[in-house]
């Protein structure tokens, strides 16, 4: 075993010991991200809504019954 795999050995126990696991949050780095994807998906939306408002649908008539065919 190296002595960099001895020390990481030695200090893993420290590091379970330095927070407590019921208080954890995500942050400010947690925040910013969901902040982001939120600014993006509001964009996305208004961009969207933007596009179908341009689109010109019209439906086509039906066409006319036509007669069946003539018996000679």
């Amino acid at each position: 075993m190296s002595a960099t795999q001895e020390a990481i050995v030695q200090l893993l126990p420290l590091a379970g010991d330095t927070f407590d696991k019921n208080k954890v949050t995500p942050g400010l780095l947690g925040f910013i991200v969901f902040a982001a994807l939120a600014l993006g998906v509001w964009g996305l939306m208004k961009s969207m809504s933007h596009h179908m408002g341009r689109v010109d649908f019209k439906e086509a008539p039906e066409p006319a019954p036509t007669e069946g065919p003539r018996a000679p």
